[in-house]
């Protein structure tokens, strides 16, 4: 199993910084994180204070599509799904009705979804999206470093795009050009760019 290939701590308290390397391992680890976080670097200074979370992450799951999980039948009558993993059969009822109409979605059992011919092209149903895992990888990262971050840091900025992130909490009011200042120079000891 993949694991975290770096987790850096920066503190001006030393005993501090021992224990947020202790409690960031812990939440990623609590939370499942540590396969999909390849780099987090961490800077807390309690006087000024001051907490910055930066990262990247190892990989996005991709989006999951129909024809990931669904065979696409196309009859003269009626298109035909046959469902091979019911995993995500609820997500693609919702987006076929919203995308089709509950009156043209049927299903006559929990492996067969049917509609009626020429309401939607074989590529158009195979290629639709029912599910992107990344959306919720994101929050959980969020949340892992809001729970990381000092209690009462309530004032923060965050940001999670094309694998990288970084999560900015303080106290106080928080500089405009804190990611200029802070931020990006972490990611530069990364050798990633913001």
């Amino acid at each position: 199993m993949p694991q975290l290939k770096q987790l850096v701590i920066e503190s001006p308290d030393e005993v501090g910084r021992e224990a947020y390397e202790r409690i960031a391992a812990d939440v990623l680890q609590d939370l499942d994180l540590v396969k999909v976080v390849e780099y987090l670097h961490i800077y807390v200074d309690p006087k000024v204070p001051i907490f910055v979370a930066a990262g990247r992450l190892r990989h996005m799951p991709r989006a999951i599509r129909v024809n990931d999980f669904v065979n696409v039948n196309i009859g003269e009558k009626m298109t035909v799904l046959d469902i091979a993993d019911e995993t995500y059969l609820a997500p693609l009822l919702r987006k076929l009705w919203a995308r089709y109409g509950k009156e043209n979605v049927d299903q006559p059992d929990r492996f067969t979804v049917v509609l009626p011919a020429g309401v939607a092209g074989e590529e158009e149903l195979e290629q639709m999206v029912v599910a992107d895992p990344s959306e919720t990888l994101y929050k959980d990262v969020i949340y892992a470093l809001q729970y990381i971050a000092p209690e009462g840091f309530k004032v923060r900025r965050q940001y999670i795009k094309g694998g990288k992130f970084y999560y900015v909490a303080s106290e106080d009011t928080l500089p405009g050009d804190i990611v200029e200042t802070m931020v990006a120079p972490i990611f530069e000891r990364m050798g990633v760019t913001l």
